[in-house]
């Protein structure tokens, strides 16, 4: 026993093990697609198919390199080349890379804080180099969102945070681009104390269109929006492109200004004063005559020119939409509209830190790099199917139901275990031994590996 713990380390032991185990997965791994490929080649039609000859497929794996030899025939009705294993699995060997590494790259980069720490990620959690920074935008580049279908509305009312992020360009001479952002949800449910927003997605302003009629068009698609029946609660911050939803949508809207921003400004002019108390009172009782009214009466007593100036600001935009700083729920109520469970609103700040955190802090995007990225992002977060070089990142709802009734055959995943375990035990020469044999020895020479 002391020999053992003298001479290895659980850290050691740990590494060993999964590289031993790597390896023999890769084994595994080859030998089933080559008895794949025997059994595609020996029920293809023959008179169709014409088996010219053998190449290498090479890619790497979560295991680590996978190598073989794959049959190569000719289509002798389109005079085409093709790989029939990599058609029946539906891969594309050339790209050398398996399907589950570039689900993984994808997701890591856009999860995560860039390109480059992705690809390091992988390494360390593979512990081989697997695939650059440059590959994995590439694979990004090269993907495409599938539309999903329209989401029944299960209420009347739509609640939408709507903020923008600048981003930087790449491009020289050229102004960087604001991206306008809205996140839209049914509602909220909830878990003990924590609240779930219900049906959550987003939407990116990304064409030629004016914000809302884009937005508008975009909920028709995505959730039955029907503007004769349903009632929006927008939230947002003072801008001129949010604000004007007022104008677009009319009585079927509600505007609710962003009151993070507001309590922000407030705490910064009237930190120090008397008043400040009274002010924030007003705003958390949803009082806006009285707020608006601490804030008008409280001009000329800050003994600060800087803060004054603020403060007119403040009144001068608040001034344009007081009643957005009210309760949104009492003018629901007022329509006929049961508002129980509603909360307030103000998740928009909160929405863009996510995007900002990945499309901030320093970078900056070519056009099609922005616009990809984002739209992959946003497809994680709502959810939906990604079409990659490999395939679909997000199994399709027909695919899921087609898995459902279609198992693979018993036999086969027996045949797949029992590959697994001998080649497990080929590679770790301990478990060949008699039950009782000492280890030492057997782990010393696993460091070889």
């Amino acid at each position: 026993m002391k020999d053992i713990i003298s001479t290895l380390t659980m850290k050691e032991l740990e590494q060993i093990t999964y590289r031993a185990l790597q390896e023999s997965f890769s084994q595994v791994m080859a030998e089933t697609l080559q008895e794949l490929d025997e059994a595609i080649a020996s029920g293809r039609d023959k008179k169709r198919f014409y088996l010219k000859d053998k190449r290498t497929l090479k890619f790497e794996s979560v295991f680590g390199q996978v190598e073989l030899k794959r049959n190569f025939y000719q289509d002798r009705e389109t005079g085409k080349y093709v790989y029939l294993l990599d058609q029946y699995l539906a891969f594309d060997g050339t790209k050398g890379m398996s399907p589950v590494v570039q689900d993984l790259a994808i997701e890591l980069a856009v999860t995560g804080v860039s390109y480059r720490q992705a690809g390091v990620a992988m390494e360390k959690l593979l512990g081989y180099s697997v695939i650059s920074h440059e590959g994995i935008r590439q694979q990004l580049l090269n993907t495409e969102i599938i539309p999903e279908e329209s989401v029944p509305l299960e209420q009347e009312v739509l609640f939408v945070e709507v903020d923008g992020l600048y981003t930087k360009s790449q491009e020289k001479g050229k102004k960087g681009r604001e991206v306008k952002i809205a996140s839209i949800h049914q509602g909220w449910e909830m878990n003990g104390k924590r609240a779930r927003l219900v049906e959550k997605r987003h939407f990116i302003h990304e064409g030629n269109l004016p914000f809302w009629e884009e937005f508008e068009q975009y909920l028709m698609t995505t959730y039955q929006y029907d503007p004769t029946k349903h009632q929006l609660v927008i939230n947002g911050d003072g801008a001129k492109w949010i604000t004007s939803c007022r104008d677009y949508f009319r009585h079927n809207a509600i505007f609710v200004i962003d009151r993070f921003h507001v309590a922000r400004d407030v705490q910064r002019i009237f930190r120090e004063h008397s008043r400040y108390r009274s002010i924030r009172k007003k705003l958390a009782a949803y009082d806006w005559e009285g707020f608006m009214a601490e804030l008008n009466s409280a001009v000329g007593t800050l003994e600060n020119e800087k803060k004054e100036e603020r403060l007119e600001e403040l009144i001068a935009q608040l001034s344009q939409y007081p009643e957005a700083l009210g309760d949104y729920r009492k003018k629901l109520e007022k329509k006929g509209i049961d508002t129980t469970g509603f909360r307030p609103m103000g998740s928009a700040e909160g929405a863009m830190s996510v995007f900002a955190r990945r499309l901030k802090n320093g970078r900056s995007w070519s056009k099609e790099g922005l616009g990809k990225f984002i739209d992959v992002m946003v497809a994680l977060k709502d959810n939906l199917e990604i079409k990659t070089l490999h395939g679909i990142l997000e199994q399709t709802q027909e695919r899921k139901q087609e898995l459902k009734a279609e198992k693979p055959p018993k036999h086969f995943v027996e045949k797949l275990k029992d590959s697994a375990a001998e080649a497990t035990r080929n590679n770790l020469g301990y478990l060949k031994q008699a039950i009782g044999k000492p280890i030492t020895a057997a782990l010393k020479g696993l460091r070889g590996i």
